[in-house]
């Protein structure tokens, strides 16, 4: 279509191939693609010529070191055809992105034609962005700044400066090479011209290079923006100033723009102007200025902090101004909260939720603050509009997570909001009952109470739907309320149309009901911890097949099946060790035992009747402890395919794996080897920064039990453990204390944000699955590995792919003709390569070897590397059948040597040459 028809159907084709830009790379034969698109280049028609052009520019990823392209490129840009020489600047854009031969060729051409008197400023304007893909090397980067420091000198004019300026600001960006310079180049622009567009320009490129390179700010720089700032009589400008200085003091740029400079006077932190800037901007009457100078001194007080600063800044934010700043920060805050939740408008929306934001993070840093902040959010809940009281719940259950600062009092007063809101069933107000309903729940660390069961339940079956219940029963499920859950997965169970559904809910009911058993556990009682084990466990094998009949191929819940799966195991496990300690009788009495040692000349008499028991005992104890260590690394194996998993979900997985590996170390400490039990790499889990109250109990279970672990190991000598009922007691104990602690079913239990996969396509590949390939037993397969990630509609949420990892291996299952001595190396075939997507999109090959007669199974999985170089076993496993087959020549030579027949001399010499 493109080589015989009109330019119409060719300017179809071009279009096509720029919205499939992602598919290019799946073109199976390039040279024929490229052949029938450049041939058009000939054409006398100067239209088509351009169409070609933009075409092949379309296709710079395909075909970066193409010659005859580059070529066809730098004749059009001679052209007299303004529609041409345009398509001619595109193509050259896109090539020199991809090519660095291309972009060395092509500097000196573009220079000139920029230089050059003839050439129209318009088309000037549309070359000088062709430079901001000079960064290849440092030479050709810092020959294109010099010709841009030229034009920005010599082309006065507005547009001209703000083309150039931007062009400058990419390139040091794309080569990391002077970017400091580039800074103070915009610092000047900004403080010297008097042309609005070319400041605000100066703003914009500042802004991406704090974003991109905070620790190339000087102090000087940030100095300069500051004086600027506090300058200019400008609102708009003054907010992109700001909007600069906020990205700024939420990086390492602050600790440069504090730190005393050598021989200069100590300041106090009031003194410095960045600080000035923020007090005034603080009550501004724009909201969007107020916003960022609260930013901005909510970030100074955060740094404060951090250990990594330098002894000056300490001195003068900790003794010269630190308290007055988090005060001003503190009011900056409230007066923005009072002035936002008033209005419903978007603008006034967005500062509400830069000012939250703010609220959590300063008391994350400063928790003193906590009380007077959760106060502040409390008193205007009443009176904010609905919108702003949604953003205001999930701050307070953000603030709540990490500080238990909401008393009884306050849950009165959200209790009455609850009764209040719960008179509307208007959406907002459904809304506004999830987020206050997650607050009581993240607030009430213990049960909840009967009275505010019962409020919640009222305003549910008044003004709610079927859907708001649900999401309230998540939440309690989330925060380990299991009873409130249970009754509400309850009530749900006839509201829905689907039997899916059904079983979704009524496995949902039943995990509840088995966590709310545990509820009931008491230290030292273990025959009712057995009884409790045992009605969870047959709760949650209801759950399991619940669970089992909800799943579907669209949605096959891999993730709940398996966590689940994991947790039943593991009840069972503590269920069994519990019944293992309970199973030690000592007889005699231990006095009467010491005595008995003593003549004896036995040590193991010490601890009563056991010569067998000790024996069994202790095989029951390696078993226990070898089954929980499987459980943890089951739980690992859970947490590598949770690729999408969120931080929460990830982490309530790593709790469960500690927990286990908590059981397994303290069985060994105790019985099976307690001379070489280490509790180092145990003893830093406590330190780590916890997030919910869920991993605040768990850690302080894991630190209680290792220091009762620890001093029974330094008290008692090894032999006397299975004399007393000390290590049985610190067993057992330790186990109701993790099972007390309600689990938690975080989000990605009931909710995907994040959607990855992956497709892979096998070629060579038969027509039918079960048939194999024939390949000869001397030749090699050439097995082509294809695949396409596969995104949801949030893709990179929570982490990205930075590469795909092929694992390829082969098994041999059935073997046909005699058995050879083969070396090992040929039997079997281990192959791993990684590969990067380009556009979701990646392809390799393998070359496998099938010396042995007979069907192998080859298998090919793929996992994903993110970007930290974390590996997910995310799948797929794809399975092909090949079939090795004798090569004609040796079977005609075996076939002869069976008959007695001697091979002809041609033959013998062939085999030779074949052997070499």
């Amino acid at each position: 279509v493109f080589f015989n028809r009109n330019n119409f159907l060719r300017l179809c084709v071009l279009k096509v191939t720029q919205q499939s830009e992602k598919h290019l790379e799946k073109i199976l034969n390039v040279d024929e693609f490229v052949k029938r698109v450049f041939s058009v280049i000939h054409s006398n028609d100067p239209v088509a010529r351009a169409i070609t052009l933009r075409m092949l520019g379309s296709m710079a990823s395909i075909i970066p070191e193409r010659k005859n392209a580059h070529h066809s490129i730098r004749q059009s840009l001679d052209s007299h055809d303004n529609v041409e020489v345009e398509a001619a600047i595109f193509a050259a854009a896109n090539f020199s992105a991809q090519s660095k031969d291309f972009a060395v060729g092509i500097c000196n051409k573009i220079s000139e034609m920029i230089q050059g008197l003839a050439t129209p400023v318009d088309l000037k304007l549309k070359l000088i962005p062709i430079l901001q893909h000079m960064h290849h090397d440092a030479s050709l980067a810092s020959s294109s700044r010099q010709l841009l420091q030229q034009l920005v000198t010599s082309y006065p004019s507005t547009k001209m400066v703000i083309v150039t300026l931007h062009t400058f600001t990419l390139l040091a960006a794309s080569s990391l090479v002077d970017i400091p310079k580039q800074i103070q180049l915009l610092l000047q622009y900004l403080k010297n011209d008097p042309r609005k567009a070319v400041k605000r320009l100066a703003i914009q490129d500042l802004k991406l290079l704090a974003n991109k390179t905070p620790h190339t700010w000087s102090r000087e720089n940030i100095q300069a923006l500051c004086e600027s700032a506090l300058n200019t009589p400008y609102d708009s400008l003054k907010m992109g100033m700001l909007s600069v200085l906020s990205t700024l003091s939420g990086t390492i740029a602050i600790k440069q723009y504090f730190s005393s400079a050598p021989g200069a006077a100590a300041t106090t932190a009031r003194s410095f102007d960045l600080v000035k800037l923020a007090q005034e901007c603080c009550y501004h009457n724009n909201r969007g200025i107020a916003a960022h100078g609260v930013r901005i001194l909510t970030n100074i007080s955060a740094s404060c902090q951090e250990k990594e600063q330098t002894d000056s800044f300490f001195f003068f934010f900790f003794f010269a101004g630190l308290l007055p700043l988090e005060q001003d920060a503190v009011f900056g805050l409230e007066a923005l909260l009072v002035l936002c939740s008033q209005d419903d408008s978007p603008g006034a929306q967005a500062t509400l939720k830069i000012t939250l934001t703010c609220m959590v993070k300063l008391v994350k840093c400063r928790p003193h603050l906590s009380q007077s902040v959760v106060e502040s959010l409390l008193a205007q809940l009443h009176s904010a509009q609905d919108s702003a009281r949604i953003l205001m719940c999930h701050c307070l259950a953000a603030i709540a997570m990490q500080l238990p600062v909401l008393a009884d009092g306050m849950l009165g007063d959200l209790m009455d909001l609850y009764k209040l809101i719960g008179q509307s069933a208007t959406d907002k107000k459904q809304e506004l009952l999830v987020s206050l309903a997650t607050v009581i729940f993240v607030s009430s660390q213990k049960a909840l109470s009967t009275e505010i069961k019962t409020v919640i339940k009222q305003q549910l079956e008044n003004a709610s739907n079927g859907w708001t219940a649900y999401r309230i029963a998540r939440q309690a499920s989330r925060m380990g309320n299991h009873d409130m859950a249970r009754e509400l997965y309850q009530s749900l169970l006839t509201q829905v149309a689907s039997e899916h559904f059904y079983f979704w809910l009524n496995s949902l009911k039943e995990f509840s009901h088995a966590e709310q058993c545990l509820t009931g556990l008491q230290e030292d009682n273990y025959s009712s911890a057995l009884s409790c084990i045992a009605e969870a466990l047959k709760s949650y094998h209801k759950g399991i097949a619940s669970l089992t009949a909800a799943s579907t191929p669209l949605n096959p819940l891999s993730f709940q099946c398996g966590f689940v799966k994991l947790r039943i195991d593991l009840l069972q496990a503590f269920s069994q060790l519990i019944c293992t300690c309970n199973s030690l009788k000592t007889s005699p009495p231990p006095a009467i035992a010491t005595t008995i040692a003593m003549t004896s000349g036995n040590d193991l008499q010490r601890c009563g009747r056991i010569s067998n028991q000790a024996l069994t005992l202790s095989l029951q104890m390696k078993h226990s402890m070898e089954e929980f260590r499987n459980l943890a690394t089951r739980y690992g194996d859970l947490y590598q395919s949770s690729f999408d998993a969120d931080s929460a979900t990830l982490r309530n997985v790593e709790l469960q794996q500690q927990s286990c590996l908590l059981i397994s170390h303290a069985i060994e400490a105790l019985i099976l080897d307690p001379e070489s039990a280490s509790f180092q790499e145990y003893s830093s889990n406590g330190t780590a920064h916890v997030e919910s109250e869920y991993e605040r109990r768990m850690m302080s279970v894991f630190n209680h039990v290792l220091e009762e672990v620890e001093s029974l190991n330094r008290k008692y000598a090894p032999v006397s453990y299975l004399a007393s009922n000390t290590f049985k007691s610190c067993l057992c104990n330790a186990v109701i204390a993790l099972l007390k602690v309600p689990l938690s079913f975080q989000r990605y239990f009931f909710q995907k944000l994040q959607s990855t996969s992956i497709k892979l396509a096998l070629s060579p590949s038969p027509r039918n699955p079960a048939e194999p390939i024939a390949v000869q037993n001397n030749q090699q397969l050439a097995l082509k590995v294809e695949g396409v990630v596969q995104h949801g509609s949030k893709p990179g949420l929570f982490r990205k792919i930075q590469s795909v990892c092929l694992n390829v291996s082969s098994v041999l299952q059935s073997k046909s003709g005699q058995d050879y001595k083969i070396p090992i190396d040929n039997m079997t075939n281990e192959m791993e390569q990684r590969v990067e997507p380009h556009n979701d999109y990646f392809s390799t090959q393998f070359l496998l070897n099938f010396v042995i007669l007979g069907t192998h199974n080859i298998t090919v999985e793929s996992s994903v590397i993110d970007s930290n170089g974390i590996v997910w076993k995310t799948g797929p496993k794809t399975t092909i059948f090949v079939k090795s087959l004798e090569d004609p020549y040796s079977q005609q030579v075996r076939l002869q040597q069976q008959q007695g027949q001697p091979p002809s001399q041609q033959q013998q010499q062939r085999t030779a040459y074949s052997r070499f």
